[in-house]
């Protein structure tokens, strides 16, 4: 029976990893991302799918670890001052969402026909959103350390502190058979602020100290084992308070933010992390009580419906009432409409009390998780109708009636660099550039640039480029460098063109167009770095300069012969670190824009020709 039981389980595992391993990667590539991906792959193996799982809520308290670590690495990247940092932003802008999307969903279920206290608890759980989807998307997107990144993880932080007062208000609204006295929601409270209290100080005085014992032990199973048990101790701990597991993990992360063991324990946790919250949205979907969903559907699409539209709209609001652009408030409002998991918690308390029944607990919790799974879509659909980012020129001056004596085209790291010299000895320099950002900030360095994209004649015209004694073309792109340097030599014969090359394939191009100087970005750098360390490895400077001189000597006969014979030309004049190189088959030739790309060579051959 025991290898029964052990086969059955194994089953399940393999199940789990199955169902994650091919849904995950097939909505990525359709573009639906990874979320809807694990839900998918619940749903699918849950009890209304191959029903391999009866049980989900067993899966579910497991997977919730899930997203306790995400907290603790998110807690990781926010120092105390930081943290501190947007206390405004938690209890001002968090207080104020909250509180107006409360309300509007309350309305909602007033306006339904239902009992005012019914219509808050179903309202207040919908409005604390999910951490653990938002978040990822987040991390997905690289947002969460923007500015308009850390606004969406404030709201989030005073959402997770909200589930302790709603707790208190479900128990205060309880019928007249569960009454609890004043004095026990307050010491539930006190309790509550104690352990947040507790933490602290246990992680400021106690944490350092136990991780540097044991990084002294340099037994690494240990400190993981210690990463994950900080992690989970805090959890517990702030779970026995009546708080949030998320909310102990976070600040514990926060702790140890400044720790010099920092960077170790992000790594033992990552793994766990990942696993974790892919199995708690596969425990979301198959939470999913499709027999609910199907016995109540009108009253499940309504309330999905005007519950998202609502919040969405309080949101919204909220935003553009605090200074927030539309954009980052028409996101931040789809990102965060739908209900989250601390849902689940408020309403099985709303339940335990008598506020609600265990059919409305169903329904309840059949909306949340619809309005889960549809999140990723709505974002989907936002991405479409939201027009792209357009450059405004507001403060920005235009490219026109230019006469420095030098114009420079890009004015990126390389451009600023190659000025310098020339300010400095005082020749009247002309700079135009085609990146607004870029503009305003040279501004704020005493740099005057001017818009204008120098890939059009017209603009080239404007910028003085006939009447200048040089023209530096030091734009990023390789292609684009070419085209600029071709048009230039054909309007403007006369006029000395330099111009910076990405790489080889980039300078042979260059040189094909008739450019009077080119110049590879990292070949200087890189000569100096190699210098650099010959030195160090104790060459005397003289036979250090005499090596620099034979690399350059090799570089410039390659360059030669490749102008006539192509990249692959002059391999010969290559120094590898194997006595005879053995020859490889060529790969087949690529379109121009990825011969001119360094880093996309997939053959070594490729790679040296293009150094």
């Amino acid at each position: 029976m025991a290898v029964e039981a052990s086969g059955s389980d194994l089953v399940q595992v393999v199940a789990l990893l199955t169902a994650g391993v091919v849904a995950v990667p097939i909505f990525r590539r359709m573009g639906l991302g990874s979320i809807l991906g694990y839900l998918a792959a619940g749903l699918a193996i849950g009890p209304f799918g191959l029903a391999v799982f009866s049980d989900p809520d067993a899966i579910l308290h497991v997977a919730e670890l899930g997203v306790v670590m995400f907290l603790f690495i998110i807690g990781l990247e926010m120092q105390p001052s930081r943290l501190w940092g947007l206390r405004r932003e938690i209890f001002g802008l968090g207080a104020f969402q909250v509180g107006v999307c409360a309300v509007l969903l309350t309305l909602v279920g007033v306006i339904g026909g239902f009992p005012l206290s019914v219509s808050f608890v179903a309202g207040a759980g919908f409005v604390l959103t999910s951490t653990a989807i938002v978040m990822q998307i987040l991390e997905e997107r690289g947002d969460v350390s923007t500015p308009k990144g850390q606004r969406i993880v404030s709201i989030l932080l005073f959402e997770d502190l909200a589930i302790v007062p709603l707790l208190a208000l479900v128990a205060f609204l309880a019928p007249s058979g569960e009454e609890v006295t004043l004095s026990q929601r307050l010491t539930d409270v006190a309790i509550g602020v104690a352990s947040i209290v507790g933490l602290v100080v246990a992680g400021r005085y106690l944490l350092n100290p136990l991780f540097r014992i044991l990084a002294d032990s340099r037994a690494r199973e240990v400190m993981t084992a210690a990463a994950l048990l900080v992690v989970l101790g805090s959890a517990l701990a702030m779970q026995l308070g009546g708080l949030s597991m998320a909310l102990g993990a976070f600040l514990a992360g926060v702790m140890l933010s400044e720790s010099t063991f920092r960077h170790q324990l992000e790594a033992d946790i990552e793994p766990f992390r990942g696993i974790l919250l892919g199995l708690f949205f596969m425990a979301v979907g198959m939470s999913l009580d499709l027999s609910v969903v199907a016995a109540n559907w009108r009253t499940v699409a309504i309330y999905v419906v005007a519950y998202m539209a609502m919040n969405s709209l309080g949101i919204y609001t909220v935003a553009r009432l605090v200074g927030t652009s539309h954009r980052d408030a028409v996101e931040r409002a789809v990102i965060m409409a739908q209900g989250g998991e601390f849902a689940f918690v408020l309403y099985a308390a709303a339940t335990a009390v008598g506020i609600i029944d265990g059919e409305a607990n169903a329904i309840l919790t059949a909306i949340i998780i619809v309005s889960m799974i549809l999140t990723p879509f709505c974002i989907i659909v936002m991405r479409a109708l939201t027009p792209k980012d357009e450059q405004t020129l507001e403060g920005v001056e235009i490219a026109e009636g230019l006469s420095g004596s030098v114009l420079v085209i890009g004015f990126g790291r390389f451009g600023q660099i190659a000025s310098q010299p020339l300010l400095l000895r005082g020749i009247d320099v002309s700079i135009i550039d085609n990146d607004v950002d870029m503009i305003q900030a040279a501004a704020d360095f005493g740099f005057k640039v001017y818009f204008g994209d120098g890939t059009r004649l017209d603009i080239l015209h404007a910028a003085g480029a006939g009447r200048a004694r040089a023209v530096l073309v030091c734009v990023d792109k390789a292609e684009t460098a070419v085209r600029i340097a071709e048009q230039l030599k054909a309007e403007f014969p006369l006029v000395p063109v330099l111009a910076r090359a990405y790489d080889r394939g980039a300078a042979l191009g260059l040189i094909n167009v008739g450019v009077d100087y080119q110049i590879r970005e990292t070949f200087e750098s890189a000569l100096q770095f190699g210098a650099a360390t010959l030195q160090t490895l104790g060459v005397e400077e003289t036979e250090v300069g005499e090596v620099i001189a034979d690399v350059r000597r090799r570089d410039a006969e390659r360059l030669e012969l490749q102008v006539a014979g192509g990249l692959q030309a002059g391999r010969k004049l290559m120094k590898g670190n194997i006595p005879e190189p053995v020859p490889t088959p060529l790969a087949p030739p690529r379109r121009r824009g990825e011969a001119m790309n360094e880093g996309a060579a997939d053959a070594l051959g490729k790679t040296a020709a293009q150094s």
